[in-house]
């Protein structure tokens, strides 16, 4: 069998760490080129693209913020030039901190929501026209059970990712006019740096209240969100699948 992302060009934002990461590889073990974004870290971003280039596959690394709606529009149109349109999109990168809704600052609020919500603008859009004149395409959109269950997360992180639910489920009825198909994944607790900035007693509680009893691996997450942007899974548009270890409801 043919592998699962085979001629694909993909984007990934936020590519170097956690999730991203393990997206990155996997979906170059599974045949497609890769093209990331990452923030700050250059040795993590030349680790990255060394697992991908392992696998035989073309990579481009790009250290701009994924809330610069010029620097993301200057990334697009560089790749078309350079490889095509991209026909897969992964909205991964993502912030988070430790709040308390009463004391939450002005300025953490508006980072996490900048970060987590006006990104989506800013990336999605210039790969979405690609999309739109190649008449098809895949969007993944990496979201969170905090924003579909009432868990102790911080309020803004949890705004943020119901945020990307309205996008996906919004945007998947025009995409779909255009052969495009956009859904989310909604993460549970995974072992990342991002994971790891949830409140020390809700970590100290996860492995009672998950059936897989421990965190998930980012690779886990990255096996699924290939297969959902694949050819295979030509019937879902609109989704958002939870993968959270099998949490107690």
């Amino acid at each position: 069998m043919s592998l699962l992302l085979e001629g694909k060009r993909a984007f990934v934002s936020g590519g170097t760490r956690g999730i991203g990461a393990a997206i990155c590889e996997v979906f170059a073990r599974e045949g497609a080129d890769i093209a990331f974004n990452y923030h700050s870290r250059d040795d993590l971003a030349e680790e990255v693209k060394a697992k991908i280039e392992s696998y035989g596959r073309r990579t481009l690394a790009y250290k701009v913020s994924v809330t610069d709606r010029f620097g993301m529009k200057h990334i697009a149109r560089e790749i078309l030039d350079a490889w095509g349109a991209i026909n897969v999109l992964v909205n991964n990168a993502a912030v988070n901190k430790p709040d308390n809704f009463a004391t939450t600052t002005d300025k953490s609020w508006d980072w996490v929501v900048d970060t987590n919500v006006n990104s989506l603008f800013a990336v999605t859009k210039p790969f979405y026209k690609q999309m739109i004149r190649e008449r098809g395409g895949s969007i993944l959109n990496i979201t969170s059970v905090g924003a579909i269950r009432s868990l102790p997360t911080s309020v803004h992180y949890a705004t943020s990712k119901a945020a990307m639910i309205g996008f996906t489920k919004c945007l998947s009825r025009e995409a779909s006019n255009f052969g495009i198909t956009v859904n989310a994944i909604a993460a549970g607790i995974f072992d990342t740096d991002l994971g790891n900035t949830l409140p020390e007693r809700l970590l100290q509680m996860h492995d009672f209240w998950v059936s897989k009893g421990r965190l998930g691996k980012p690779q886990e997450l990255a096996e699924f969100a290939a297969f959902m942007v694949s050819d295979r899974n030509s019937f879902m548009n609109g989704e958002v699948v939870i993968v959270d270890g099998g949490a107690v409801t």
